[in-house]
């Protein structure tokens, strides 16, 4: 295990472009427009579908704007056939309680009971959900950023890896990937986020990608909680600053 020194979370103002908006944190706030979907997919021969959860922008309907798109992959305990399970962490529980208010549209996806989120299969159907957003909502194709806790930071490294060329930047929480997938996310920008004392995914998991990622030439944030065990998603979700440098990345585009 690295040394216990800290890399701190300092609250510094970014100007961002005009049309993004701020993060609001000191006023009610609407809550974001939910909604259920099902999207059917077909692959090696057989048609499965994948559930997730959209939350749109109060004023998504009232605009003609583009929007940044947060992709949320929830932990191992939120699997199954149960959509509200998704919005009990992270993002989707943020812009749903009206917490705060973010200038994204976040969609979480549900893995099936049995199945994780760094299976190839999994990764295969993450990846054409995303197509089919973009087809079905304004999103601004080179702002989509990735997240996800335990088998959902897991799930975040992998599908980085699986579809390097889609993601602005990408913010794993407590989880793992294959270091050797390090040459492959390399220029993706990376903020780890990891609990000194987590007993369920150990803080080496994030270590060694970290290391990986720093060997090949990238340059990603490590964030260390000295006294966080596993859950180490509280305190990053609910700090403006994740969202903040979330927008500050773009991929070239149109």
């Amino acid at each position: 295990m690295q040394s216990q020194k800290t890399l701190r979370i300092t609250l510094l103002p970014l100007l961002l472009p005009f049309w993004i908006g701020t993060i609001d944190t000191a006023h009610a706030i609407t809550p974001h427009v939910k909604t259920d979907h099902e999207l059917a997919i077909t692959h090696s021969g057989r048609v499965h579908t994948i559930r997730y959860v959209v939350f749109l922008p109060p004023n998504y309907a009232s605009s003609s704007r583009k929007w940044p798109l947060i992709l949320f992959l929830h932990g191992a305990g939120e699997r199954g056939d149960n959509l509200q399970r998704v919005s009990k962490h992270g993002p989707p529980k943020i812009v749903g309680s009206g917490k705060m208010d973010l200038p994204f549209i976040v969609v979480a996806p549900q893995c099936p009971k049995g199945s994780w989120w760094s299976d190839r299969e999994q990764l295969n159907d993450l990846s054409r959900l995303v197509s089919d957003l973009e087809k079905n909502y304004r999103i601004d194709n080179r702002r989509i950023y990735l997240t996800g806790l335990s088998m959902g930071g897991y799930g975040t490294w992998y599908l980085a890896a699986y579809d390097p060329d889609r993601f602005a930047a990408i913010a794993p929480i407590c989880g793992g990937g294959s270091q050797r997938d390090a040459g492959r996310i390399k220029d993706i920008p990376t903020w780890v986020f990891h609990g000194a004392r987590d007993n369920v995914v150990p803080i080496p998991k994030s270590d060694e990608m970290v290391k990986a990622l720093r060997a090949a030439g990238g340059k990603p944030k490590y964030t260390i909680y000295p006294q966080a065990g596993h859950d180490s998603w509280t305190a990053t979700y609910e700090n403006p600053d994740l969202y903040q440098w979330f927008l500050k990345h773009q991929r070239p585009g149109n």
